[in-house]
């Protein structure tokens, strides 16, 4: 289904997760070694599957946001921080924004990232409830 025909915004919106894997490219999987599609793009919220072929890797990276990957086939290792994170189906990792991170999976994996953008305004509301 080309990017153009799918909603990424709404006020209600239902993904079924297994029929967005496929909706992963084979083709780019196996030319870069990774591929990804955008399932939701709403204000501060994005969606987004992706795939890590056999011996695939994701660069070095890190984003000013919060990130959760929330694994759903295969086995893919996060190293952040100097420490490896090997998650299996159904594992959940969070990174604080900044952390840099990077994949990798030997057998191949695809999981969902979610990625949370909050401004200035929110971490100084966030500290101020905290006390």
């Amino acid at each position: 289904m080309s990017s153009m025909d799918r909603i990424l915004d709404g006020e209600v919106l239902v993904h079924h997760l297994t029929q967005d894997e496929r909706m992963l490219d084979p083709e780019l999987l196996a030319r870069h070694g990774r591929t990804a599609r955008t399932l939701v793009k709403e204000g501060p919220l994005r969606l987004t599957i992706m795939g890590i072929a056999a011996g695939g890797v994701l660069p070095t990276h890190r984003t000013d946001a919060h990130v959760t990957i929330h694994l759903l086939e295969g086995q893919v290792t996060f190293t952040a921080r100097g420490r490896d994170y090997t998650l299996n189906v159904g594992d959940v990792l969070i990174f604080a924004p900044n952390v840099e991170h990077e994949a990798r999976s030997a057998t191949g994996g695809v999981f969902l990232l979610t990625v949370l953008y909050l401004g200035p305004e929110s971490a100084v509301s966030d500290s101020v409830r905290a006390s």
